[in-house]
Parts: C-alpha cells; sequence; structure tokens
C-alpha cells in the first residue's frame, strides 16, 4: 500500500457494528475476491472485496474474515484468516502479511493461516445455528459472473444442508452507507490530495494541451500524494465530449473557447473522493459559458439547500428537477409550451440534464445505501448537478461530496474552488 497506516480502531468498530445486528447464535463468513486472469500469465490489479476490507482493513488476497460473537472459547469470537508466508513465492510476488502485522492493520487478535483453516471451521459451524454469507447486491450492478462468495455459498449450503442461512449484504448496506467519523478522516484525506491535485491542473491547462496530458498529471499529483491512484477512470472531456457521461478516452486537444469537464478523485486508504470541475481551457469563461455555469452552481446550491436527513433522494430528484425547469428556462432551453405538455415520466428538463443528481460515497464511488428510504445523518453524497446542450456542443457538471448532519450537511469539499471568479483567479496565475 502506497497510503500511510490507517487507525485500526475504525475496523474494530466496524465489526462491533456487524456483529450487534447478527441472529443469536450465529457465524459470518468473508471472502477476498478472486484474483482474475488478464492474458496470457498476467493478472488484473488485485482489488479487495469492499465489505471484507470495511471489516478488517486487509487488502491481502485470499483473506477471509470469520466472526462467531458467541463462540465459547473467547479466542475465536473473530479470526482473521490469512495466506501463510512463503519465502519462495515471496520471491516472486513480494511481501505476505505476518500474523503481527495483520492484527496491527485489522485489530484482530486471532490469526490462523487458510491451509489449516477447514479443520477449525468446522466444529464452529457445527455449534451455530445460523450462517451468514456474503454477496454483492449493489443495486447499481448484476453481476453474473460466478465470483468466489457465490461460490462459497453453493459449496457451504452443500456441505451444511440444515443450517438457517442469511445475507449479510442486507445488514452491510445499512452499516455502510453511515459513516463512522474515523471514516470521515480517512474520505478528507482523499479529498485534500484531489484539492491540491485540481490547483495543479488549473496552472497546468491551456489551449493546445491533450486531454491525456492532463490525466496524467492527476495519476502524478495523487502518487506523490500517497494516493493508490484515482478512485475510478478520470473522465477529461473537452468541448463537446463534456456530454458524454462516462468519457474516458482522453485522446483529444483541448482547444482554445472549448470549456473541459474533469470527473476524477483520488482513493486514499481504500476510500473515494468524487470532483467534478468544468473550466475554460484558455482561462476565461466566454459570456454564454459563464451564463451556463452559473446556472450549474445555482442548481449545486439549491441541492445542497436541500439534501438532509427525513428526504428521499426520489423526492430530492424531483425537487430538482422542478428548480432546473425554472433556471433552464431562465437561459434560453425551454419553452413554456415544452413545459406545460411535458412527459412526467420523461420531463422536459431531462433533454438537457439527464443523470441523477447524488449518489452514496465511501469505499466504493458509488458506495452502498438506499435510494428509496428517507436519507439519514452520517451518509455521504455526492451532488453533482450538469447541463448539456447539444447545440451548443457544451457540457458543464459540478460536483462535491457532502456529509449529512444531524440539521444538514457538511461539504467536505468547501476548500476546493468553485466559482467563474476562483476559477479564473487561479488560472490567471
Amino acid at each position: 500500500m502506497k497510503y500511510l497506516p490507517l487507525n485500526h480502531e475504525m475496523f474494530i468498530e466496524n465489526r462491533k457494528r456487524f456483529t450487534d445486528h447478527m441472529e443469536k447464535n450465529s457465524i459470518a463468513i468473508f471472502n477476498s475476491n478472486d484474483e482474475l486472469p488478464l492474458n496470457g500469465d498476467q493478472l488484473h490489479p488485485f482489488k479487495q472485496n469492499s465489505d471484507l476490507y470495511w471489516l478488517t482493513g486487509i487488502e491481502q488476497e485470499e483473506t477471509m474474515l470469520i466472526l462467531f460473537p458467541e463462540n465459547p472459547d473467547p479466542k475465536y469470537k473473530e479470526v482473521l484468516v490469512l495466506v501463510r508466508p512463503n519465502e519462495l513465492k515471496e520471491k516472486w510476488d513480494g511481501h505476505r502479511l505476518t500474523a503481527t502485522e495483520g492484527e496491527a492493520i485489522s485489530g484482530i487478535k486471532t490469526i490462523v493461516w487458510l491451509d489449516i483453516l477447514d479443520g477449525m471451521l468446522q466444529p464452529w459451524i457445527h455449534l451455530a445455528d445460523t450462517i451468514y454469507l456474503n454477496s454483492n447486491e449493489n443495486d447499481r450492478k448484476s453481476n453474473l459472473v460466478p465470483v468466489r462468495d457465490y461460490r462459497y455459498a453453493k459449496e457451504m449450503r452443500f456441505r451444511y444442508p440444515l443450517h438457517n442461512y442469511r445475507r449479510s449484504a442486507g445488514i452491510l448496506k445499512t452499516l455502510r452507507a453511515i459513516k463512522t467519523l474515523l471514516e470521515i478522516e480517512v474520505m478528507q484525506k482523499a479529498i485534500d490530495i484531489t484539492d491540491i491535485t485540481f490547483r495543479r491542473l488549473l496552472e497546468f491547462i491551456r489551449p493546445g494541451v491533450m486531454e491525456n496530458e492532463i490525466e496524467a498529471e492527476i495519476w502524478h499529483s495523487f502518487l506523490t500524494q500517497r494516493a493508490t491512484g484515482p478512485a475510478y477512470g478520470s473522465i477529461i472531456a473537452s468541448g463537446d465530449r463534456a456530454r458524454t457521461l462516462h468519457y474516458v478516452s482522453n485522446n483529444q486537444e483541448c482547444k482554445d473557447g472549448e470549456l473541459v469537464l474533469m470527473d476524477f478523485g483520488a482513493n486514499y486508504g481504500n476510500y473515494c473522493a468524487d470532483l467534478t470541475r468544468t473550466v475554460p481551457v484558455n482561462g476565461k469563461f466566454g459570456r454564454r459559458q459563464k451564463t451556463v455555469y452559473n446556472a450549474c452552481l445555482h442548481l449545486h446550491q439549491y441541492a445542497v439547500s436541500i439534501l438532509k436527513p427525513g428526504i428521499s433522494i426520489i423526492d430530492y430528484t424531483e425537487k430538482i428537477g422542478d428548480e432546473a425547469t425554472v433556471v433552464f428556462q431562465k437561459i434560453g432551453l425551454l419553452r413554456k409550451s415544452e413545459i406545460k405538455n411535458e412527459d412526467p415520466d420523461n420531463r422536459a428538463y431531462r433533454k438537457y440534464l439527464y443523470h441523477g443528481i447524488s449518489h452514496h460515497l465511501g469505499i466504493d464511488v458509488h458506495d452502498l445505501g438506499t435510494r428509496t428510504e428517507p436519507i439519514k445523518a452520517g451518509m455521504v453524497f455526492t451532488i453533482e448537478p450538469g447541463i448539456y446542450i447539444e447545440e451548443e456542443r457544451m457540457g458543464v457538471r459540478i460536483e462535491n461530496n457532502f456529509w449529512i448532519t444531524k440539521n444538514g450537511n457538511k461539504d467536505l469539499m468547501k476548500n476546493i474552488p468553485i466559482t467563474v471568479e476562483e476559477i479564473e483567479s487561479l488560472m490567471k496565475k
């Protein structure tokens, strides 16, 4: 890992939050992700299972976690399972965690090597009535690949068919959505790294620079600040390409008179930042560009004013749609007749704003959390309205990250330049 060691109290607290929700006399088992083949003898870069990481802080492959709060032997109430260090393998693939290192990262005192787990796990399962198994239940993705969690669930049901089985995902979806203060501290570090990087970009961008050169500056800045890298594929979209929401080709020239939309964020300690800014390539917004940018900023500020505990994402999105309708009419994008005759299921404003305004943020850039129940204090959301105008070959999006508080929200990106004046001033320098 490139980042500095995290406070293992964060993972201890996360495990306690999970075990507090387990049924009586139950055991929970978590597996790491697979190592996936790329081509030839190469593997895709390994990315740890987000749930396992949230509970342990361990990034190493072939890791498992066993939680059995009512184990009659207190030593085995929580067990971290690691691959036994192997001198020959380490000569090829590098260092593997020792028991001492695993304990320091996770706060788990009992470490068991994977090659002896089977003989220990079976008696524990025989003592339990219920088995919690994990699965990927992010609403945004349906996974048809038989990954380790699903293979393991099938094996367990075959070996122990008479136990009661429960989904860990139902608990984790609720818990991971509510960030602890320790988690916010790690996210703030990712955000601060992103802030420094954005300010560097404002000094770097000029007519003739390539989108991929901007992306290279992002990588350089992130790595020199101990970030693992980008939290997701950076979007560097100049000119009309800004209307493509997930544009990642990043291979065109940024031209004088264009805007460049940059959607990027650092990953630090496996927590994500998610920033979007749209800036003028030549350092000065044109009159129309400024009008559209300020309209987008108004929608952003309106969203900030209503994103608070009690509102649902559905109602929140509908209210922003109402405000966007008014704003788009003011800047000449919508006519009264289009608004009057709009389809309630495909409102007129959707021609120019065709994506959601907010999503949960955390270990995953599209983190776990509800989209139907009322928002609660402790959740972290992006706020990212956009305006995309095909006939003007222009796209603008503005995005910050917000921690929901008891009575409102806290802008974790409040120090990052956002107004026309701030951006132009820094680019002028």
